[in-house]
């Protein structure tokens, strides 16, 4: 028998022809559309960037509402890193932020006066005075609530002496006797510093009749009646006592009587 020879039939691949670009574009548009919309965002956002990295650099800063602070100190605490020397970012970056973690401040904000120019405002808590306590100092505000303790005593706010307390609580109010005797401390501290007058310590005796001392001058007032009159005068007398020791009574003045003395101590 003979075998049968079985043929090996070889087919021929036909390739497809290529595409052109034109044809190409067609059938893909939409990536083409796509693909450029892209190019042209990114090309935009690089410019925008780049443009407000030039612009935008912080050459000069303002300070304003700092008295703990200096400005210096302040600009320190804001400006940390080299981001914050751009205007834009750092107004988005403090924009009504609270502060924590820095005594005396309650929030800070920056505002935009130029793109090479800032002013940072400082919103310091409100303090009406500090008394000192196992070594710290217990700094609290106008209703006696302590708002910061420190280990540095404050040359801006009087220490408070003469109340009496067992403990304190942050952010709690102090536990003295009588409550009224925060609002009495307010008073003064904001008649001193309307006129201008820098008071070291202020002292409430039992009957809480208050006392305050420049340098080495002690000014006896007496109760809250007539406190007004009483530091309207006072800011006139004191520049005669300069360098001089004493007390100077003045807890029965009024308008009527103006009885005032001067005891000098030797």
């Amino acid at each position: 028998m003979m075998a049968n020879k079985s043929r090996r039939v070889k087919r021929k691949t036909e390739h497809a022809p290529r595409k052109g670009f034109g044809e190409l574009f067609f059938l893909h548009k939409s990536l083409f559309f796509i693909g450029a919309f892209v190019l042209i965002l990114l090309i935009g956002v690089m410019s925008a960037l780049l443009y407000v990295s030039n612009n935008y650099t912080i050459t000069n800063v303002y300070v304003d509402g700092n008295i703990h602070y200096t400005d210096e100190e302040v600009m320190n605490m804001v400006m940390t890193d080299k981001l914050d020397k751009n205007s834009l970012y750092l107004s988005l970056k403090y924009r009504n932020k609270e502060i924590t973690g820095i005594p005396f401040i309650e929030k800070m904000d920056v505002e935009i006066l130029a793109p090479d120019t800032v002013r940072i405002n400082v919103y310091e808590k409100a303090i009406a005075g500090y008394v000192k306590y196992l070594d710290r100092y217990i700094y609290f505000d106008r209703d006696g609530i302590v708002v910061e303790t420190s280990g540095e005593p404050s040359s801006d706010v009087p220490l408070v002496l003469g109340l009496n307390f067992d403990y304190i609580v942050l952010h709690e109010k102090l536990p003295v006797e009588n409550d009224n005797v925060f609002s009495e401390i307010l008073d003064i501290t904001q008649l001193l510093n309307k006129y201008d007058l820098n008071a070291d310590k202020i002292f409430f005796d039992s009957d809480f009749h208050l006392y305050v001392y420049f340098e080495n001058v002690e000014v006896s007032l007496g109760t809250n009646d007539n406190i007004d009159e009483k530091v309207i005068q006072l800011q006139y007398i004191l520049p005669e006592l300069q360098g001089k020791s004493g007390i100077l009574e003045m807890s029965e003045y009024d308008s009527n009587t103006q009885n005032i003395t001067f005891e000098e101590k030797k």
